[in-house]
C-alpha cells in the first residue's frame, strides 16, 4: 500500500465534516504502524475542538495500549498532555498521514507539530502546505516530514478555509432524483436533511429565491441537529411577503429582502438553497456545489438550465441517497 492510499483515507474522512469546521479547514488524519496495520482514521470535526492529528493518534494509541482513559478526555490540551507523558514509546514506527500540514501555532488548541515531535514518529506525511503563515512551519520543526502526496485532492479539500481567509466561500446546495427532476415534495432521505441542517448550523447566511419561499414556506433553521439558524436573504424583485411564513418567526435571525447580492460581501461562509431558476441567477459566484441524489424518480421538473460541466471533488453515501461535492470544471 502506498502513501496516497493511505492518504486519501484521511482525504475521505474530512470530507465527511466540509463546511463544518468553519472557521477552521476540514482536515484528516489516518497513523500507520511499523506493518502498514491501520491503526486509526480520523478528522477535525468544529472549530475550538481537538485537530485530527489529535484525535488520530489518541485512537492509535488505544489501539496500541488498550488503555481507554483517554477516551473521557474532551479538551485538546488533555489528550496532548496525556499522550506526552503516556504515549512517549508508542508512536516510533509509525507513520501520520494529514491532509493539512499540522499548526505550529497555540491558539484555542496547542501545536500539533510540537506534539508530533515529541511523540517522535517515523515519518510524518502531509498533503497541502498551509498558507496561514500564523499556523505554518512544522516542515521546518520535523525533519521527518514529507510533503505533497495528494496535493491537487488536498488543496481542494482546503479552498473554503483559504476563501474565508481572504473573501467569503459560497456554496450552492440542491436535492434531486435520479431522473433529475427538483420538485414534487421532499426528496432527500432524513439523514440528508440533518447534514443539511448541520451545515446550516454552520454558516453565516442562507441565500433562498422569493419563489421558492411562496411556494415552499420554509422554516430553512437547523432543527433537526439543534444548531442556530443562519440569517436569509431572500433574493427576490418583490419585497412583500405573508409574514406568517415560517422562516420569518425564527429568533436570533435577521431575514432580509434584495433583488442583488451585495450583501453576501458581510458574510463570510454563504449556503445557496434552489434549483434552476436561482442557479441561472448564482452561478457566476459560486465556488462549491453540494448535490443530494436521491434514488428514486416522478418529479415533473429538471434541474438544469444551465450549462455546466462540473469536476467530482468527493462523493458519499447520505442515508439512502449520495452526497456529492462539486465544482465548475475549468475549461
Amino acid at each position: 500500500m502506498t502513501d496516497q492510499f493511505f492518504m486519501k483515507l484521511a482525504i475521505d474522512e474530512a470530507w465527511k465534516y466540509q463546511g463544518l469546521t468553519y472557521p477552521n479547514p476540514a482536515v484528516g488524519a489516518v497513523v500507520v504502524g511499523a506493518h502498514q496495520e491501520i491503526l486509526s482514521i480520523n478528522a477535525h470535526q468544529e472549530a475550538g475542538k481537538p485537530h485530527a492529528e489529535v484525535l488520530a493518534l489518541r485512537d492509535a494509541y488505544v489501539t496500541l495500549t488498550k488503555d481507554t482513559k483517554i477516551l473521557s478526555l474532551e479538551s485538546s490540551h488533555e489528550i496532548h498532555e496525556y499522550l506526552h507523558v503516556n504515549g512517549k514509546n508508542c508512536f516510533v514506527n509509525c507513520t501520520i498521514y494529514t491532509t493539512l500540514e499540522p499548526c505550529m501555532h497555540i491558539g484555542k488548541t496547542p501545536s500539533c507539530a510540537s506534539l508530533l515531535q515529541k511523540l517522535s514518529l517515523h515519518r510524518v506525511v502531509v498533503g497541502s502546505l498551509d498558507s496561514n503563515t500564523v499556523a505554518s512551519g512544522a516542515t521546518r520543526l520535523l525533519n521527518n516530514i514529507q510533503s505533497g502526496v495528494c496535493q491537487q485532492e488536498c488543496d481542494a479539500l482546503l479552498a473554503p478555509f483559504n476563501a474565508w481567509q481572504h473573501k467569503n466561500f459560497i456554496f450552492f446546495k440542491w436535492a434531486q432524483r435520479l431522473d433529475g427532476t427538483v420538485d414534487g415534495g421532499t426528496i432527500s432521505s432524513i439523514e440528508s436533511r440533518r447534514a443539511v441542517h448541520r451545515l446550516r448550523n454552520r454558516c453565516d447566511l442562507l441565500v433562498i429565491g422569493g419563489n421558492t419561499v411562496r411556494t415552499d414556506r420554509p422554516t430553512l433553521d437547523s432543527r433537526l441537529t439543534g444548531g442556530k439558524a443562519p440569517d436569509v436573504l431572500i433574493y427576490s424583485t418583490q419585497e412583500r411577503f405573508d409574514m406568517t411564513i415560517p422562516l420569518f418567526s425564527v429568533p436570533d435571525r435577521t431575514v432580509l429582502i434584495a433583488s442583488d447580492f451585495e450583501i453576501l460581501s458581510e458574510y463570510n461562509h454563504i449556503m445557496i438553497e434552489g434549483g434552476p431558476s436561482m442557479l441561472q441567477a448564482v452561478h457566476h459566484m459560486v465556488d462549491y456545489y453540494l448535490n443530494f441524489t436521491a434514488p428514486s424518480s416522478g418529479g415533473t421538473i429538471p434541474f438544469a438550465n444551465t450549462a455546466i460541466t462540473f469536476e467530482y471533488l468527493h462523493v458519499e453515501p447520505s442515508g439512502s441517497d449520495v452526497k456529492i461535492w462539486l465544482r465548475k470544471k475549468d475549461e
